[in-house]
C-alpha cells in the first residue's frame, strides 16, 4: 500500500463554508480515498505533491446532462447514427471532466449510449471521463417532450410505463427520467402543458424505488410540477414555475430541485436570429419569473442540486462552472452554491458517504485552482485547472 500526500494549498472541502489555509491531505493509492488531512507540516508518505500555494476544492457534480446532444446542432442531433453519437458522447464526457466535473448523472440519451459507454468505462476503455450514473432513453408520452428518434420510451398508460421501466433496467439503465411537462425545444408544447399523468409517473417511481433507484422529472410549469410531486419523484428538473405550496411539499417529501439555470439563460442570450423565435420566446418569457420562484423555494428550504442540462442549445459541456454564479442570483452565498454540488447532488445520487466533499474516507476527486473560489465564482471557470480522480491527475 502506497500513499501520496498533497500539500501547500488552501482547501475548500465542500462541507464547510470557509477555506482552510496551509492544508494537506493524504491519499491511499490503492483505495483512492483520503486517509488523513491536516494543516501545517504534511504527513509522511511515499510521494509528496506540492501544489504551490494554489486552491483545492472538490470536483463538481452535474446531475443533469445529455452527453449525446450537441449544443451546436440546435436540433438535438437526433439524426446522427449510433456510432457518431457514441463518439460525440465520449468527447463530451472528457470535456465535462476537464471543466472540473468528476461525477455526472445522465437525464436522457439517445440509443442508450451512456449505458453502453459505462460498460466500456468499467473495462478501462474510456480514459479521462467522470464517474457516471446512466439513464438511457427518457420516458415520454406519444408526441410529448423528447419524442424523437431513438430518444425515448413512448408510454401512454401506467402499464406501458411499468413495462418500459423494467425494460430500461434490464438494458442497464441506473436512473429514470420522466417528462411531466412540455419543454423549450419541442415546437408543439409549452412549459405549462402537463404530459405524463400522475398514475403513469407513479408507476415509474414504484418500479424504480423497488430497485433503490431514482426518478427525475422534467417539470417546468404547472400543473406538471404538482403532478410529478404527487407521483413521488426524487427530483424536479428545471422547476421554473414552482409555487410556494409545491416548495413546501418538496421540503416535506425530501424532493430535490435541479434548476439548470444556465440552460434557460443561454437561449435568450445567444439564440436570437439563430434559433426559432418560438424557442427563444419560451425561455425569455420564463427567465425573470424563474429567479423569483426559485429564490422563494430556496428560502422555504428546498434543497438545490447542480445540473446544467448540458447539450441543449449554446449550453456546452464546459459550462458547469458558470451555473454557480447564476445560483447566487437566487440568494445563495458562494459556499451554498458550491454545496448544491458537493453536498446536495451527492446526497440525491446516494453517494454522499464516498463522494462530494474532501473529507477523510471519501474519494480524492478534486480540482486545483489559481484563485480563491470563495472570492468569486468566476475563479472556478479556469480553463487550465488541474483535475484529479481518486488522487490521479486526469487533466
Amino acid at each position: 500500500m502506497t500513499k501520496t500526500t498533497f500539500h501547500n494549498f488552501t482547501l475548500f472541502d465542500g462541507a464547510s463554508d470557509h477555506n482552510v489555509p496551509d492544508a494537506w491531505f493524504t491519499v491511499d493509492n490503492d483505495t483512492h480515498k483520503l486517509v488523513d488531512r491536516g494543516q501545517g507540516t504534511p504527513a509522511a508518505a511515499d510521494d509528496q505533491v506540492d501544489l504551490g500555494g494554489q486552491y483545492v476544492m472538490p470536483g463538481f457534480f452535474n446531475v443533469h446532462t445529455h452527453v449525446t446532444l450537441s449544443p451546436d446542432s440546435f436540433s438535438g442531433q437526433f439524426g446522427q447514427s449510433e456510432s457518431e453519437v457514441a463518439v460525440f458522447a465520449y468527447e463530451n464526457l472528457q470535456t465535462l471532466l476537464k471543466s472540473g466535473v468528476t461525477y455526472v448523472r445522465q437525464c436522457g440519451t439517445t440509443y442508450d449510449a451512456d449505458v453502453k459507454l459505462k460498460r466500456l468505462q468499467q473495462q478501462g476503455l474510456l480514459p479521462h471521463t467522470p464517474h457516471m450514473l446512466t439513464s438511457g432513453r427518457a420516458f415520454s408520452m406519444t408526441g410529448g417532450h423528447g419524442d424523437a428518434p431513438h430518444a425515448a420510451y413512448l408510454v401512454d398508460s401506467p402499464d406501458e410505463m411499468r413495462k418500459a421501466v423494467r425494460q430500461a433496467f434490464k438494458a442497464g439503465a441506473e436512473t429514470v427520467k420522466v417528462m411531466a411537462t412540455g419543454g423549450v425545444m419541442t415546437p408543439n408544447d409549452f412549459m405549462e402543458d402537463p404530459q405524463l399523468s400522475v398514475a403513469e409517473m407513479h408507476a415509474a417511481v414504484e418500479e424504480a424505488h423497488h430497485k433503490r433507484r431514482l426518478v427525475a422529472a422534467h417539470a417546468e410549469g404547472n400543473p406538471g410540477i404538482q403532478n410529478a410531486l404527487d407521483a413521488g419523484v426524487d427530483s424536479i428538473e428545471h422547476g421554473f414555475y414552482v409555487t410556494a405550496d409545491e416548495a413546501r411539499q418538496m421540503v416535506k417529501q425530501g424532493t430535490y430541485l435541479t434548476p439548470t439555470l444556465i440552460a434557460e439563460w443561454t437561449i435568450p442570450a445567444f439564440g436570437k436570429g439563430v434559433l426559432p423565435d418560438w424557442e427563444v420566446k419560451k425561455c425569455a418569457d420564463a427567465l425573470d419569473d424563474t429567479y423569483v420562484n426559485l429564490k422563494r423555494a430556496f428560502e422555504l428550504g428546498v434543497k438545490f442540486t447542480c445540473g446544467t442540462d448540458a447539450g441543449t442549445p449554446f449550453n456546452g459541456f464546459d459550462l458547469t462552472p458558470d451555473e454557480f454564479g447564476l445560483l447566487t442570483r437566487v440568494g445563495m452565498t458562494l459556499a451554498q452554491a458550491y454545496q448544491c454540488s458537493s453536498l446536495n447532488s451527492a446526497a440525491l445520487l446516494g453517494v454522499d458517504q464516498e463522494y462530494g466533499t474532501l473529507e477523510v474516507g471519501k474519494f480524492a476527486d478534486f480540482q486545483v485552482l489559481k484563485a480563491n473560489p470563495l472570492a468569486d465564482t468566476a475563479n472556478v471557470k479556469q480553463a487550465d485547472k488541474q483535475v484529479y480522480l481518486g488522487g490521479h491527475r486526469e487533466f
